[in-house]
């Protein structure tokens, strides 16, 4: 028999006589967003590829292959293992052995109270301080948790929206008393209100002041704190509530057109900004579209920012982001399959080209991580690094046929979602509408409607299960530790300087009331230890609060 010409050539010739012989075994193959997948592809469903427009080379636009021309051949990605919880003398040594085990980068996860502006000793706090992260109410606690690290020897990356402004005043109060400077100060805090909004749920007051915060962050850090990522736009949250990988990139970078958009309208230049701007993604278990995902999102925010913002900077171009692990992904049954997970998850996550990582840990289904857990977690990204060669060529997935092919679809299907996000008047006004959320929500119900019906595996979940006694050892936070965070709230208030505390929240307020910047006041009250509460308390009393917002 004479060898194929073309793809429909070998379909009929080969293929589709091969599984009338020995049929497929599922009726339809389709990735997690529903793209439908061919048995092979070739240079046929590339048709229209332009190698110098679509792909180019790393370090240039589009930057599909990657933001750095050496990618990981200079440095590897910063590993930033998420971690934070009991008190802040308990999250210190975490830091310390993550840090002396080989961690390069720090990443704060804080107790809901932190997060919905409360302090420790409130009753709205009840139940949850240091349950999901470090409880932070005063500088005391920031003094605290970064004890014995140098601020100017590591980047901190700090997971938190409604009070981010507050807490990144705490993290360069800390520095100032370390001698370091603003200008030398380098992490990230995530300010990405919108999210809550959709899918998350920390937000506190309504979106036009919740905005206004987070220009206020913009424009004080263009001027006062270079090397400090302004915001981390986040679709990890949106991908872990349900939405497909097509939706966590339009929904994402939605959010951040929305972002620059603001910025430009209150008169700050897209160039003195954009390039301090950074992303979040999810990686999850389909690990060819998710290299395809983050592929086609640096492609897409270079266009966006050159050719809608008309940004002349290149790196304004550069969408940078951290990765972490699909914490949805995780199974309480048979935990120990969860450490294969997400080695997957992070090789995709290599392989896609990102800047940073966390790596989740086998018993998150359960609990936090225990230390042991957190040390395998990791040791999986330093083995990624050292190990499996995948560290030393830039995007070394670029130019496989279905690669390409698949980064054009989720390309195209993301960009559909934009314009339609467009239509309605931008994330915003989208939002308000509910739109991500149903959309979301959809997504959600027919991921489990799958998965409920055998049509999704899940090991151990749905399929291979197995009889296994309870996970032994995991991690528990003692209430003791509570009443010791409250103590020592307590005692700042009775030891600090109640006129200069009271004079710098009268200050705030009346900044809250105008049109100033609110950074320099936060500033003031957190070096005069006011508390989170309190500073959050005088913005609900001039902003309200979200408790009405449509469709949320």
């Amino acid at each position: 028999m004479a060898e194929s010409t073309n793809k429909r050539d070998w379909h009929e010739k080969v293929y589709d006589p091969a599984i009338k012989r020995n049929p497929e075994r599922q009726p339809v193959f389709e990735t997690e967003a529903g793209i439908k997948q061919e048995p092979v592809y070739s240079p046929e469903d590339l048709s229209n590829f332009d190698y110098s427009r679509d792909d180019g080379f790393p370090g240039e636009y589009p930057y599909t292959r990657g933001v750095q021309p050496t990618m990981y051949r200079g440095r590897v990605w910063t590993m930033r293992q998420y971690a934070g919880f009991s008190t802040a003398e308990e999250s210190n040594k975490r830091y310390k052995f993550l840090l002396s085990q080989g961690q390069t980068g720090l990443s704060v996860a804080f107790d809901l109270p932190t997060q919905t502006g409360y302090d420790s000793d409130d009753t709205m706090a009840l139940g949850e301080v240091g349950k999901v992260g470090v409880p932070i109410a005063s500088l005391r606690d920031m003094e605290i948790l970064f004890e014995g690290i140098a601020l100017d020897k590591v980047s901190t990356s700090m997971t938190i929206n409604a009070t981010a402004s507050i807490l990144m005043c705490l993290y360069a109060t800390v520095g100032k008393k370390q001698g370091v400077g603003l200008d030398k100060l380098d992490g990230t805090i995530q300010n990405d209100i919108l999210k809550e909004y959709i899918a998350r749920g920390t937000y506190i007051y309504p979106p036009k002041p919740s905005m206004r915060l987070v220009a206020d962050v913009f424009q004080f850090c263009s001027k006062n704190m270079p090397k400090w990522n302004t915001i981390s736009i986040s679709g990890y949250h949106m991908r872990e509530a349900g939405c497909t990988a097509a939706q966590e990139i339009a929904f994402t970078l939605a959010d951040g057109i929305e972002y620059a958009q603001n910025a430009v309208s209150v008169g700050l230049d897209v160039d003195s900004f954009a390039g301090n701007l950074s992303f979040f993604f999810a990686s999850h278990n389909n690990l060819l579209e998710e290299v395809a995902k983050f592929r086609a999102a640096r492609r897409m925010w270079a266009k966006i920012m050159r050719e809608r913002f008309h940004a002349k900077n290149p790196r304004s171009w550069t969408l940078r982001f951290h990765t972490q692990t699909a914490g949805v992904t995780l199974t309480a049954q048979q935990s120990d399959n969860n450490v294969i997970r997400c080695t997957m998850q992070a090789l995709a996550a290599v392989l896609g080209g990102t800047q940073s990582l966390h790596v989740n840990s086998r018993d998150e289904a359960l609990a936090l991580p225990t230390e042991q857990s957190v040390q395998i977690s990791l040791r999986t990204q330093q083995i990624l690094a050292s190990e499996s060669g995948v560290a030393d060529v830039a995007d070394p997935l670029g130019g496989s046929y279905y690669i390409e092919a698949l980064t054009n679809e989720l390309e195209k299907k993301a960009f559909e979602y934009i314009k339609r996000i467009d239509d309605m008047g931008g994330a915003l006004a989208a939002l308000e509408q509910g739109f991500q959320q149903r959309e979301i929500q959809d997504s959600a119900y027919k991921h489990q409607m799958l998965v409920e019906q055998k049509k999704r595996i899940v090991v151990g979940v749905n399929q291979y299960q197995t009889v296994e006694p309870p996970l032994q050892g995991i991690m528990r936070i003692d209430q003791a530790a509570a009443r010791q965070q409250i103590a020592k709230l307590q005692d700042v208030r009775k030891k600090r300087d109640a006129n200069k505390a009271a004079a710098a929240m009268k200050q705030l307020e009346a900044v809250a009331r105008g049109e100033e910047n609110t950074v320099p006041a936060i500033m003031e009250a957190v070096e005069a230890y006011c508390t989170i509460g309190e500073i959050a308390g005088a913005f609900r009393k001039v902003f309200g609060e979200a408790k009405h917002l449509a469709n949320v």
